[in-house]
């Protein structure tokens, strides 16, 4: 069985080689230095859901689906980076980690893909996509925005753990506000005509994630 500290070896060394795929500018101290920064945020004690076991649960699928992408480099780096800063207090986190990402690889990367780092974490806010970027851009930020929501698609026992994760992670509000706001969330993922962008993904998950969410909004009125 791994242990944590071994998973977040293969977390880095993983990151390692996308990063250096993208620049030969780079020293292996200095990819490890920006990785222990990614490793102490993630590891932060307000977090439950969003720690690197998400970044690792999504690597895992980015490695079944990363043939179908037109820059896997680019939208791996874009995974570690998009929950990097994370304070459940504030509305602003994907701006926070996606400007982090950009300060942590300018001096590597160019600023066109600095840019599309940038632009691919912005997306996460609020899961939808810049229509004027190209086919292909458009594929892979597809695949990124799926990634991320690809906890709503597992069984009921998985998805409730991902509930209380984020329940916990808001600790800090009462149980009826908590309700409120986070109906009105699951609200407006069921109001989207598709939860997932891509084929793949919309025939493998979106009909358990729209039980798990409606089985989810049972729960909370019932608070």
């Amino acid at each position: 069985m791994k242990t944590a500290s071994n998973k977040h070896d293969e977390l880095g060394k993983c990151f390692a080689q996308h990063l250096s795929a993208m620049t030969s500018d780079i020293s292996p101290k200095q990819i490890d230095r920006l990785w222990q920064y990614i490793v102490t945020r993630y590891g932060e004690p307000q977090r439950a859901y969003h720690t690197l076991n998400h970044i690792e649960q999504l690597l895992v699928q980015f490695e079944s689906i990363k043939h179908h992408l037109s820059e896997p480099h680019i939208i791996a780096l874009a995974l570690y980076y998009h929950d990097v800063i994370y304070d459940p207090t504030r509305s602003d986190n994907e701006l926070q980690s996606a400007d982090f990402a950009t300060a942590a690889l300018s001096p590597y990367l160019s600023p066109e893909q600095c840019q599309q780092i940038h632009a691919l974490i912005m997306m996460t806010a609020n899961h939808q996509i810049d229509t004027l970027i190209d086919s292909d851009k458009y594929n892979d930020a597809a695949y990124l925005l799926d990634m991320d929501l690809s906890i709503l698609g597992v069984p009921w026992s998985g998805y409730e753990q991902y509930a209380k994760a984020i329940r916990q992670e808001y600790k800090h509000i009462a149980d009826n506000n908590y309700s409120d706001g986070r109906t009105a969330v699951l609200q407006g993922l069921l109001a989207h005509p598709k939860l997932y962008l891509t084929d793949h993904y919309y025939e493998q998950l979106e009909t358990q994630a729209r039980d798990n969410i409606k089985h989810e909004l049972t729960l909370l009125a019932a608070l």
